[in-house]
């Protein structure tokens, strides 16, 4: 039994996330998820009480399932992260509905910055480690630059789903660091990156 509750709570954040990504908040509705999922109302309000309830679970979980890009910690590794993140934008629905749903949170009653937490506390993760390795100019400080590029990762992004629906983002992405790279990177880690970078950019 406890199995397959987790199982139909899967299924219906999944289902969630597709019609919160595809309606956003205020067009989303608890039938069409009930409907999209499969299951019945006593199945939808056991594991959530409300839509509002399923909107911060959808929110709050947006990472999980993900499988960040392998490689040694560092400056190389995050752009590689932020690059890996641009795609999955384009295509996960749970990753775009958790996004979606951090910028609606306001419709909701919600005012809950744990998601851009995360993803702070990743970035952040990375640049500690390129500091440990030298990577980082010596006035950088990883804690402040993590909240910055997340603050301009998701502006970036943001940008991209008005005017593309996020058909650019990569390139996009890789405008970023082009313009952030020399103002946080040692010289000759910045040439080591930025090749890395035209490299993957001409590999999409």
């Amino acid at each position: 039994m406890q199995e397959r509750a987790v199982r139909t709570r899967e299924v219906i954040l999944r289902a969630a996330a597709e019609v919160f990504d595809e309606f956003g908040f205020s067009g989303a509705s608890i039938s069409k998820i009930m409907k999209r999922a499969g299951v019945t109302q006593g199945g939808m309000y056991f594991h959530f009480p409300s839509k509002e309830a399923l909107a911060r679970a959808v929110m709050v979980e947006q990472s999980d399932g993900l499988r960040l890009p392998p490689g040694e910690d560092g400056l190389e590794r995050l752009v590689d992260i932020t690059l890996y993140l641009a795609e999955e934008l384009q295509s996960n629905p749970t990753l775009r509905a958790g996004v979606r749903l951090a910028a609606e949170q306001g419709e909701f009653g919600v005012q809950d910055d744990s998601a851009y937490r995360l993803w702070a506390e990743q970035f952040g993760g990375q640049l500690r480690a390129a500091r440990e390795k030298g990577e980082l100019l010596p006035e950088v400080n990883a804690e402040e630059l993590a909240w910055v590029l997340v603050s301009a990762y998701t502006g970036t992004q943001l940008f991209s789903q008005i005017s593309t629906g996020r058909a650019d983002l990569h390139q996009r992405v890789v405008s970023l660091w082009r313009y952030l790279l020399p103002g946080v990177a040692a010289p000759t880690v910045r040439q080591r990156v930025d090749a890395a970078v035209r490299q993957k950019r001409a590999a999409v």
